[in-house]
């Protein structure tokens, strides 16, 4: 998959990322991005174990969580810092779109990852992505992401049982040029 940017992508659950740009730096490219989350909404707890990631709220109230952590708010001016390997959430804590600015280092496959994942959601329409396509993103790149909330019998043996199914019916051909895992 051939990206370009600005990259924009979209989900159905109200979530929108605007992929500005990839800066080379000696230490690991960094992408910069935009986002937008209608109120209510945003990503599930999740772990990027290569990556951190920076948002400054632009406008609008970020709530945001590490696992097992009460929440805690941000609000225009502040930023936030998740470091790689910690779980976290984030969320649209206000009345109005939230608007922030960021970035993610090094980007890796993060890119193609959420890419393919708002697709996932589009197609299921609904937060949880369609199952094959849910199912390959998290078996494949098991070594960079996780989605804690997902039981761990889910994730070692039905989800790598569904991406072998989901082989043997030729369903993962739009991501023959997918990026290899980091290992």
């Amino acid at each position: 998959m051939k990206i370009s940017y600005p990259h924009i992508i979209e989900n159905c659950i109200g979530e929108q990322i605007i992929f500005r740009e990839v800066v080379q730096e000696p230490d690991g490219d960094r992408v910069l991005l935009e986002n937008f989350v209608q109120p209510g909404h945003g990503p599930a707890m999740h772990t990027h174990f290569k990556q951190e990631e920076m948002l400054e709220v632009i406008s609008g109230k970020l709530g945001y969580q590490l696992l097992g952590e009460e929440p805690k708010y941000a609000g225009p001016g502040e930023s936030v810092l998740f470091k790689r390997g910690i779980a976290h959430r984030f969320w649209n804590a206000g009345e109005v779109v939230l608007n922030c600015k960021g970035w993610i280092k090094p980007a890796h496959s993060i890119v193609f990852f959420l890419t393919a994942l708002y697709a996932a959601q589009n197609k299921s329409g609904k937060s949880e992505p369609e199952s094959f396509d849910g199912a390959w993103l998290m078996t494949r790149y098991a070594s960079e992401y996780d989605l804690p909330g997902i039981p761990v019998f889910i994730k070692k043996c039905i989800m790598p049982l569904t991406c072998l199914i989901g082989k043997l019916l030729g369903k993962y051909k739009k991501f023959s040029d997918a990026p290899p895992p980091l290992r």
